[in-house]
């Protein structure tokens, strides 16, 4: 695991993502990662980020002195006032891949999971900003979908939707899209997270349509290792796992050939995102989570929302 690129993480003790996976429940996961995330920003000298959690705001003259919360004064000797569900102004849809071909993985643990621990991390995160967060599975049809909500047990519906396995084979990338279109009227935020190993001739088309909606896009592309550079060493016969062909793979005589095509992917998806001022970061699943959810922040902050946080990091919602 290489060290981290930016100096607001240097200081910052993260997770190795094969050391988060051995935790069993995704929400502990998503938990260590975001808590995690927040002691190495406060070690930090490059904070980059407001002080204050969103279900608080600075009291100002005028304000009913009711809804001070003393307990925040006691910490923080602040004067904070809570906030409310109506002050609440980011919506986002989470959309997870959770096709065949996302159950690779050569680290001990697949890209699926560590997608899903990613979804986990970032509903775990808006949860605690008090920002509404909905969910929709797909493989090669729509799975499952969860409407963008803030209330009392609505992330443990996300959770317990996240940990069902991969299932279907195949994976369509333009379904979820077109269902997410369909169902949002609100602004707000859409994630996709997949490994893109599907066609990409419709995509840019679908992702203008919901551009068009009012929408701000992210796209994040989950590799594994093995997949960037065909990290195998001797030839053998290998399955599809969305087709269910067998094929004979010699990687001395393949890598070429593979490596090329998998960067013209690549590529090809990045330039979509690019011209539509969508949001790209490539994820290799060895890389600590902590790294995506400073990434998304930063994007986040240059888009001109910043995000807070509080010295508690209590899981409670508002109905």
């Amino acid at each position: 695991m290489s060290a981290p690129s930016n100096p607001a993480l240097a200081s910052a003790k993260l997770i190795d993502p094969q050391a988060l996976m051995s935790i069993r429940s995704l929400e502990l996961r998503a938990r260590a990662v975001v808590e995690g995330f927040w002691s190495g920003m406060h070690r930090s000298p490059y904070h980059g980020f407001s002080v204050e959690f969103t279900e608080y705001r600075q009291y100002t003259p005028g304000d009913d002195p009711r809804y001070l919360d003393w307990k925040v004064y006691a910490r923080s000797d602040r004067y904070m006032i809570k906030k409310y569900e109506d002050e609440t102004n980011l919506r986002v849809h989470l959309l997870a891949d959770l096709s065949r071909s996302m159950d690779y993985g050569s680290k001990g643990f697949t890209k699926a999971t560590y997608a899903a621990t990613l979804a986990a991390t970032l509903a775990y995160f808006l949860h605690l900003q008090g920002d509404a967060v909905g969910l929709l599975t797909f493989d090669e049809k729509v799975r499952e979908y969860l409407p963008a909500r803030h209330r009392v047990g609505h992330l443990r519906q996300l959770m317990l939707a996240l940990e069902k396995p991969a299932a279907g084979r195949g994976t369509d990338l333009i379904a979820p899209i077109e269902r997410i279109t369909s169902l949002i009227r609100k602004r707000g935020l859409v994630a996709l997270i997949s490994d893109f190993l599907a066609p990409l001739d419709r995509l840019e088309r679908n992702l203008l349509t919901l551009a068009a909606g009012g929408q701000e896009l992210t796209v994040f592309h989950i590799v594994d290792p093995a997949e960037l550079n065909l990290g195998l060493e001797l030839p053998a016969m290998f399955e599809d796992v969305e087709s269910a062909r067998t094929l004979y793979i010699d990687p001395a005589a393949a890598r070429d050939a593979y490596m090329k095509k998998f960067a013209a992917h690549t590529e090809a998806l990045r330039a979509t995102c690019r011209k539509l001022g969508v949001t790209y970061q490539q994820l290799s699943t060895a890389e600590p989570l902590e790294i995506a959810l400073f990434e998304f922040l930063q994007q986040r902050m240059r888009r001109g929302r910043l995000f807070r946080r509080t010295g508690s990091m209590g899981t409670g919602g508002r109905s």
